[in-house]
């Protein structure tokens, strides 16, 4: 079918015709890649049934998770295995919802499942469910069919059905979703999403299962930020993408520093609760510093500490002639600056009772050494960490301008050393927040192809009858012919934290570990990296051709290949 041949994509809505993308007015790059074929494991190309494996436990306190899932708790993981014959079929009727913030590669799961049903299930329903889990609960969804999915493959964004970040966990909301389930007469739901919503993805399994419900969940691993990863899942979807894309930027602006010979651009990346975006980027390009906020928290680092840090890099740059460089900056370093998040704790608190006015009055109620370093923050940053708190009650660090607090701070520290004769170069700070930039790209080779197998093998654990187990793809440092494919148990991917008195399940973020084979390879490079001009720029993301194939840096050395 071509490209132009797809004006609309209309698909039955139960709010009306749903608009869908024009494929015929896409670039000649978008088209060639809804053209692409995605290749699948050679384990779903032929017949397959699952293998289960042992019984599951759980990360932390598996007695306290085996109470809040007792439908759910323990269940053996599943493996896609060949099988001499077919295995017997029948239609299946199953919704999808994309939750929480986008990642390239979310389209093609969609795809995925979609195929799976096409080619394994004749006869089946697909329906997306329209702006995230409040689709779900509000009944608004669309059918999916062949022309509504075609202009939608191999690209970027969560516009086929959009996302959203509501999340179902009242008694009325679960009745809600089961209402709409119910109604639909769904034999399956996938949820694609991160920690939190893979979180929500659990529960509401658990609950179909307490209900006696026909409806199974199986959950998908989505988020740039690459904090949702464990052994049995060994990355996120759009990671891979999002980097590359956040390291041709980065490449470009160390190629503009280099042209003046002037300028430190001093770069925020993604990443609120973990640094594995900067620390993937700075493996690409090889910038001068590169902030990890997890090393931070270990070192247990001031803001004087690392602000020293970056100021003594230009200082030694200067005296070898570069009074240029690039620097590398988590969104969330200063979440993991002890002394801020103390500071953040007793400003939590203040805020939650208190009118904090221009008068300052509130200020007393800071213990001493907190309140010294509010005032010794520039006024921007002061404004910024008394901003409203988002819905969990966290400072809304995607509003805190860090790369703009450091040059700040940098720039009142070499005037203090210009005055000790420590330093006689010209300082120009270049401020970016290189972040939604990331977020909808057309997704790399490795991304479609990841996806892709997420969702067929979703659609595979369906039709077997599972729920409550995440899809997994594995062996990812083989071609794709050779990956693996099956569901690991939610369960097994959580602990519990106490909040207002009670046990909630959470499913562990997965931080930068400091003794790991990326942070590793890091620390040996980094002090040349600082001094010397060794810049990598990537260029743009390949479809074809040198690089096309490769995966990123972080995946590869976590899993044991040489780069």
């Amino acid at each position: 079918m071509a490209a132009a041949a797809v004006a609309t994509s209309n698909g039955a809505s139960a709010n009306g015709p749903t608009p869908g993308r024009l494929a015929s007015v896409y670039s000649e790059v978008q088209t060639s890649r809804i053209a692409h074929a995605l290749p699948l494991p050679s384990v779903l190309r032929s017949h397959f049934t699952l293998a289960d494996g042992a019984a599951s436990s759980a990360t932390g306190n598996p007695e306290e998770i085996a109470k809040l899932f007792p439908n759910l708790y323990g269940q053996p993981s599943a493996a896609v295995v060949p099988s001499a014959q077919p295995v017997a079929t029948k239609p299946l009727k199953i919704g999808v919802v994309l939750s929480g913030g986008q990642a390239p590669g979310g389209h093609n799961v969609i795809c995925g499942i979609f195929d799976y049903l096409q080619e394994r299930a004749k006869g089946s329903t697909m329906y997306g469910f329209k702006g995230g889990p409040a689709g779900v609960m509000k009944g608004k969804y669309v059918e999916l069919n062949a022309d509504f999915v075609y202009p939608y493959r191999n690209q970027g964004g969560f516009d086929m059905i959009c996302s959203g970040r509501d999340k179902i966990e009242t008694p009325e909301q679960f009745k809600q979703a089961e209402d709409t389930v119910t109604k639909l007469d769904l034999d399956g739901l996938v949820v694609i999403g991160g920690d939190d919503s893979n979180t929500n993805a659990c529960l509401l399994g658990e609950y179909f299962r307490g209900r006696n419900l026909k409806t199974r969940v199986i959950g998908c691993p989505k988020t740039i930020d690459g904090d949702l990863k464990c052994k049995e899942v060994p990355t996120s979807f759009g990671f891979d993408t999002a980097c590359k894309i956040y390291s041709e930027m980065i490449g470009n602006v160390m190629t503009d520093a280099r042209s003046t010979g002037k300028y430190y651009h001093f770069v925020r990346l993604m990443g609120r609760a973990a640094s594995h975006i900067t620390l993937e980027c700075a493996l690409q390009t090889h910038p001068n510093v590169s902030l990890i906020g997890e090393e931070v928290a270990e070192k247990k680092e001031t803001l004087k500490q690392v602000t020293d840090y970056i100021t003594d890099v230009i200082c030694k740059r200067a005296e070898l002639g570069y009074n240029y460089g690039v620097i590398l900056i988590p969104e969330g370093l200063i979440d993991f600056i002890p002394e801020v998040q103390k500071l953040i704790a007793e400003l939590n608190e203040i805020l939650a009772h208190d009118v904090v006015d221009e008068a300052g009055a509130w200020k007393s109620k800071l213990q001493p050494e907190s309140r010294q370093l509010f005032d010794f923050l520039p006024n921007t940053i002061q404004e910024q960490l008394l901003l409203e708190r988002d819905p969990h009650g966290n400072v809304q660090v995607a509003k805190i301008e860090t790369e703009k607090m450091l040059i700040a701070m940098v720039e009142t520290e070499l005037e203090k050393r210009r005055a000790a004769g420590k330093y006689s170069a010209h300082f120009r700070g270049q401020s970016h927040f290189f972040g939604y930039e990331g977020r909808c790209g057309l997704p790399t080779n490795f991304d479609s192809s990841y996806c892709y197998a997420l969702g067929y093998g979703a659609g595979a654990l369906l039709q077997f009858g599972k729920t409550g187990l995440i899809s997994s793809v594995g062996n990812l440092a083989a071609p794709v012919e050779e990956w693996t494919v099956g569901g690991t148990p939610l369960t097994a991917l959580m602990d519990v934290e106490r909040r207002h008195g009670k046990f909630k399940p959470v499913i562990k973020k997965a931080m930068v570990e400091l003794d790991a084979a990326p942070f590793k390879k890091f620390a040996s490079m980094r002090d040349e990296w600082a001094i010397k001009n060794r810049y990598i720029s990537p260029g743009p993301i390949q479809f074809s051709g040198p690089g096309s194939d490769a995966s990123n840096h972080t995946l590869m050395l976590e899993l044991g290949a040489q780069i």
